[in-house]
């Protein structure tokens, strides 16, 4: 079936019980007043921003806004990884409180994944808690971040390590909001388009390997395409496992390796999606190293790693480095490292593995 045309308005919805929300993809959703009506009411909204999306958006959803709410203020955050921290996260805050902010204020998350999670995780907090909209900018965000309510800061020791499970109200992706996002930004956002195949759709994966190119260069049907499938394929995750007991930690495909990367690296020297991409290359090598799926398949999904302008090989931090940093996952058990793998096409498990065949891995995988 072909997807369907790019300005055509789509709903997928998360079903959580009285905690369900709705995802919209379109384009013009920024301008369009069918997009904010029915949110929560309040006296107040706050936009958290980046310096980078401000000047872009910020006016236009400022406007969009202004109907519903009698103040609609604003907090431009800096941009990038590295900011994702406490101080940063204070500005929110801060905010808040100068602006006499109560507990019906709505937050609007107006950026990436990391605004995205800096806002949700300030709403979490803020009073217990108050509602918030994603309204993602990047596909990453569009495609992942946005989407199922997790919220956290960085440690220096480790990745999204402070946090919250936090739902948002409403997640508003407009796509003519790609049209400005650098060429680096889009292919790290292919990464989380690209591991839902593997992990979760054959046929998906088959669709992307022939729409790579259109994606790369951001042809607004495939693109309405892939934002639209990922986000279904995430919320039939979410709805079944919100808070990863169990099969929600299949969406880490990729991400224990890659968050080892980012940690290693310094925040922000790769981007998370850079850093994913990679972390996949070096999970589909462990699933092979477990005798769970085959070179051709390991070597298939690679190539189209390659072809979304991602990296391939990680840096050379060393083995004891990378197993240091990975035994302080989230997923990690008693100091006992989960790695999310293939368990055969299209379908993904977690579990253990010897330090030595990790350690193989990683020569592999390393540079």
């Amino acid at each position: 079936m072909p997807p369907p045309p790019p300005d055509a308005s789509q709903q997928v919805r998360i079903a959580l019980g009285e905690r369900s929300y709705d995802i919209l993809i379109g384009a013009g959703l920024l301008a369009s007043p069918q997009a904010w009506q029915g949110l929560p009411r309040s006296a107040a909204a706050l936009i958290v921003t980046n310096a980078t999306v401000a000047p872009l958006y910020a006016a236009r959803l400022r406007a969009a806004l202004a109907p519903h709410y009698r103040a609609v203020h604003e907090v431009v955050l800096p941009d990038g990884e590295e900011h994702k921290d406490w101080p940063t996260l204070n500005r929110v805050f801060d905010t808040l409180l100068a602006r006499g902010c109560d507990r019906k204020t709505v937050l609007f998350a107006l950026g990436g994944g990391v605004v995205g999670d800096m806002a949700g995780f300030a709403a979490a907090s803020y009073m217990r808690g108050v509602p918030f909209v994603q309204v993602p900018t990047t596909l990453l965000a569009q495609v992942d971040s946005s989407v199922g309510g997790k919220t956290a800061i960085n440690h220096p020791q480790g990745k999204n390590m402070i946090g919250a499970f936090y739902q948002p109200v409403r997640v508003v992706c407009d796509l003519d909001t790609l049209a400005t996002l650098p060429a680096r930004e889009l292919s790290a956002g292919l990464a989380e388009v690209i591991k839902y195949g593997p992990i979760a759709d054959m046929a998906f994966l088959e669709w992307i390997e022939s729409n790579i190119d259109a994606l790369v260069r951001r042809d607004p049907a495939a693109l309405a395409h892939a934002v639209r499938r990922s986000c279904e394929i995430k919320a039939g995750v979410v709805g079944q496992d919100e808070r990863e007991s169990g099969l929600r930690a299949i969406l880490n495909f990729g991400h224990t390796f890659g968050h080892a990367i980012e940690a290693g690296l310094g925040y922000g020297k790769w981007l998370h999606g850079e850093a994913v991409g990679c972390g996949m290359v070096m999970a589909l090598q462990l699933s092979r190293r477990l005798a769970l799926v085959d070179e051709g398949f390991v070597q298939r999904v690679t190539a189209l790693i390659a072809r979304a302008g991602l990296p391939i090989v990680g840096p050379a931090l060393g083995a004891d480095r990378y197993l240091e940093l990975m035994r302080i996952d989230k997923k990690a058990e008693g100091g006992e490292i989960r790695f999310v793998v293939v368990e055969k096409p299209g379908q993904a498990g977690v579990r253990g593995a010897p330090d030595d065949v990790v350690r193989q891995v990683l020569a592999d995988c390393t540079r």
